[in-house]
């Protein structure tokens, strides 16, 4: 009796069942057979994916015509290697972004949108990098939703160099008030270069309904980053590899809780020492008063 295998399929119906697969297990089909392994090359099974994983490049169609569908999959469902540098001095900075912001409410999309941000100017390089992707004057849900089961994708592309990066932790690091309005803040960060990726959710009380997004960088001072810095940060991560796996959304956790952690002891530091500089003057100035008057007494 001949066995009976997998490829004794008809092409159409294999293709048709790969493209129900998700990036993970697609790539992993690809591995089997020579057969699957073409199959799974296809250009379309990989658009349909990217598609389905962020719903915000149907918005932008062109962003899948210079970022190959199989390469921004790769590029922005990994995390960014936290220990990406800066672009080197010689290297050439991205003169555009287009950013694909996607929110989630337990894997079902609730906002999607596309950002175009020209990035050549002197006034972006030398401004703090500051990227709204959304204001809403009216709300962006049908229904209360608790916000700290929102997600978040931000996946940043270059369209000059072809490549794509992710800079959310997918799942909220922090949920905390805006002390003047009450508004909820959702924040998604990922840690780049010693600098933080933050992407903030704005909630209006007690609720669910989006009012705002937006992402902005600040260093390990808790200063803003400026854009030319930002682009450096970017194009670095760009070339890195990246890192896969489940664990990662609780790694960039981690890690956005090691970079407040140092920030708030760095903040400490500097305020003891301007404590001591504020003592020693002081002292100081005592000294002179004393010398003053015991100068005048001794006359």
């Amino acid at each position: 009796m001949v066995a009976t295998t997998i490829e004794d399929l008809h092409a159409d119906v294999l293709a048709c069942a790969l493209r129900r697969l998700d990036g993970r297990s697609l790539a992993a089909a690809s591995c089997a057979t020579a057969g699957l392994r073409a199959l799974a090359a296809d250009p379309e099974t990989w658009r349909a994916l990217c598609l389905a994983e962020w719903p915000s490049l149907a918005v932008q169609p062109r962003l899948l015509s210079v970022v190959p569908a199989r390469r921004l999959f790769a590029d922005a469902y990994s995390f960014p290697c936290p220990d990406a540098g800066e672009l080197g001095g010689g290297g050439l900075l991205p003169s555009e972004l287009v950013s694909a912001v996607d929110v989630y409410y337990r894997g079902a999309p609730l906002l999607s949108r596309v950002v175009e941000t020209p990035a050549s100017s002197s006034w972006f390089l030398g401004s703090p990098f500051r990227v709204e992707a959304a204001e809403c004057k009216k709300l962006a849900a049908e229904k209360v939703l608790p916000p700290a089961e929102l997600e978040l994708s931000w996946v940043v592309v270059d369209p000059a160099c072809g490549r794509a990066l992710n800079v959310s932790s997918r799942r909220a690091v922090a949920v905390d008030r805006h002390w003047y309005t009450g508004e909820t803040l959702v924040r998604f960060a990922v840690v780049l270069g010693g600098c933080k990726f933050e992407t903030t959710v704005t909630c209006f009380e007690g609720t669910g309904y989006i009012s705002e997004v937006s992402l902005a960088v600040q260093d390990a001072d808790g200063a803003a980053v400026s854009g030319e810095r930002s682009l450096r940060l970017l194009a670095a991560a760009m070339e890195e590899q990246r890192k896969g796996g489940e664990r990662e959304r609780d790694e960039a956790k981690r890690r956005y809780a090691e970079f407040v952690k140092s920030k708030k002891g760095r903040k400490e530091s500097k305020a003891r020492r301007e404590a001591l500089i504020d003592l020693c003057c002081s002292a100081a100035s005592a000294m002179a008063v004393l010398c003053f008057v015991a100068a005048m007494v001794l006359r």
